[in-house]
């Protein structure tokens, strides 16, 4: 069997392309920008703890700086799952009928985005702890399960 030297450029070339292609899948997004949360001082001591305490995996996914780099703010995967910490206190949490989770023995507010993403938010701590899941991991909650320990060590429980 004789391949066309045109056949064997575009099989080399669409393989080139899927191999790109699968090595920026499992790549993680370490050019995500994130607002980096403005706490004040004794906040901002407790997030630090946090992000110390970090798991190098959520859900599976590999722990990657966002940018600005920031102990206020971690990522896990591409689309990342997103921390910030010293947040201000969702609006959310003023709304009776809202959604909330606990987990591990954190309790989280629960915001669905309109474009699928979720926003959940720690209550009942210190410091407002925020983790969004992108569209395609926020169907479920097990992200905040590989979070609680992390955020039980060191967010006081209290009201903000």
């Amino acid at each position: 069997m004789k391949f066309s030297r045109r056949v064997v450029l575009i099989s080399v070339s669409a393989v080139a392309c899927l191999s790109a292609a699968a090595v920026y899948a499992f790549t993680p997004g370490t050019d995500e920008k994130v607002a980096v949360p403005v706490p004040d001082a004794r906040v901002a001591a407790w997030c630090r703890a946090l992000h110390a305490e970090l798991p190098h995996k959520v859900n599976g996914l590999s722990r990657h700086d966002l940018k600005p780099r920031s102990d206020l703010t971690a990522g896990w995967g591409n689309p990342a799952i997103v921390l910030r910490c010293g947040v201000p206190r969702p609006a959310i949490d003023s709304d009776v009928n809202a959604d909330a989770v606990e987990v591990d023995g954190v309790t989280w507010s629960v915001d669905r985005r309109q474009d699928g993403s979720a926003r959940l938010t720690t209550t009942l701590r210190k410091a407002y702890v925020e983790v969004t899941l992108p569209k395609k991991r926020a169907v479920d909650i097990y992200p905040l399960t590989d979070l609680a320990t992390a955020v039980k060590h060191t967010i006081p429980e209290g009201i903000a």
